[in-house]
């Protein structure tokens, strides 16, 4: 695979350091879901300041922008989730320390939208350009690198659905890109049912109205008795709170209060009877005075492509060339939509983290360039793939 002559390639280009100098900058860039418009704005103009063709931004906001291929093969989509979990007023300030880079979304996922400008920097200089020992002709097929939106909380992969109807089954393959969890190949989307729970009663004053229903006491014994349910650990399961909200003041018998519930499953069936359970508890606790709403707020389908793919097994041959040792994981990613749609498709990471989520987010240094390397192989070979078996 060339391993020696692509690293001292990227070495000699210094993409590492231009890479994380991308980062950075995507990072500083405020990108709450629902709220990525900024970001993408950054990212549109460079990819045309790259020399992609058909550079656009789609409605929802995703970003795209097409290396051309000669046609030959179905293209290729990568992508990588622009928006973050934190809100607009995070304070974004980078630290760098001991072979790490801190800050809010580094990781996830301004490293995975970074890697895109990786990518197209190296492939324009040893693609299109004949230097170097690597390639002298085109691509068979058109590469597509898209930075989309609405992968995190609520968003509920709108931006990938929109991508995935755009392009269909038409591709060789989805590729997504986070910036973490490097060695680790997503092949199997994990399902993933959310709910907001609203309950409404008459309300009332404290003292004079006491005895009356508390939409805040009836959500307290409602979560309680979830709590209690039993969630089977294999197929690995999970039941998840994450969100409470309501009430009016501290006299008063609350009118109406809500929670949002997350639940996961590796397996169908058995999400499908969390779901009537948490139905059977809403039913129990629902009367004349207490009206309970159940309203669906994120739907991830699950689906997987077999750890004997040719595209699976050829993303473990890279990793274990470069000295890694792969891990085939179940996962809530971008790569859901795909999945579920029978279209091959794959996430994989760029480096290794930690704290993903918290304001001490970080990434480590030292296994970028394992990572890029992975990255480059991957997409050469995919195509190569195709070939084989044409």
């Amino acid at each position: 695979m060339e391993i020696n002559d692509l690293n001292q390639q990227i070495q000699e280009m210094g993409l590492i350091p231009r890479v994380i100098e991308k980062a950075i900058k995507i990072q500083q860039i405020p990108a709450p879901t629902f709220a990525e418009q900024e970001r993408g704005a950054f990212v549109q103009d460079g990819f045309m300041k790259e020399g992609l063709a058909d550079v656009n931004t789609d409605e929802y906001g995703n970003v795209y922008g097409r290396l051309p291929g000669n046609g030959s093969s179905p293209p290729i989509v990568i992508s990588a989730h622009l928006d973050t979990v934190f809100p607009s007023y995070t304070d974004l300030t980078i630290r760098q320390e001991a072979g790490r880079i801190y800050g809010p979304g580094i990781g996830d996922n301004s490293f995975g939208v970074a890697s895109l400008f990786g990518l197209i920097w190296f492939f324009r200089k040893y693609l299109h350009t004949g230097s170097g020992k690597r390639h002298k002709e085109e691509f068979p097929g058109d590469i597509w690198f898209v930075a989309n939106v609405g992968e995190e909380g609520l968003g509920d992969l709108f931006g990938m659905r929109a991508l995935v109807k755009r392009f269909g089954k038409d591709v060789l393959v989805y590729l997504a890109i986070e910036g973490m969890a490097l060695g680790y190949i997503y092949h199997r989307a994990l399902g993933v049912h959310r709910y907001r729970v609203t309950v409404r009663t008459k309300g009332g004053h404290s003292w004079a109205d006491f005895g009356r229903p508390s939409a805040i006491h009836t959500i307290a014994d409602l979560i309680a008795s979830m709590i209690r349910l039993e969630i089977p650990a294999e197929p690995r399961s999970s039941m998840n709170i994450g969100v409470i909200g309501g009430g009016t003041s501290v006299n008063t018998i609350a009118s109406e209060a809500h929670f949002e519930l997350d639940l996961r499953s590796e397996n169908a069936d058995v999400l499908y009877k969390l779901n009537e359970d948490v139905d059977e508890l809403v039913a129990k606790f629902s009367t004349r005075e207490v009206k309970i709403i159940t309203e669906p707020i994120g739907n991830r389908p699950a689906g997987e492509i077999s750890a004997d793919h040719p595209i699976i097994q050829l993303s473990q041959k890279v990793l274990e060339g470069i000295g890694i040792h792969p891990r085939l994981m179940i996962g809530s990613t971008d790569v859901n939509i795909p999945l579920s749609l029978g279209i091959p498709a794959l996430c994989v990471g760029v480096t290794s983290g930690g704290n993903a989520h918290t304001v001490e987010e970080y990434i480590n240094t030292e296994p970028i360039l394992k990572g890029s390397i992975q990255l480059i192989l991957l997409v050469e070979n995919l195509f190569k793939i195709r070939i084989k078996n044409r």
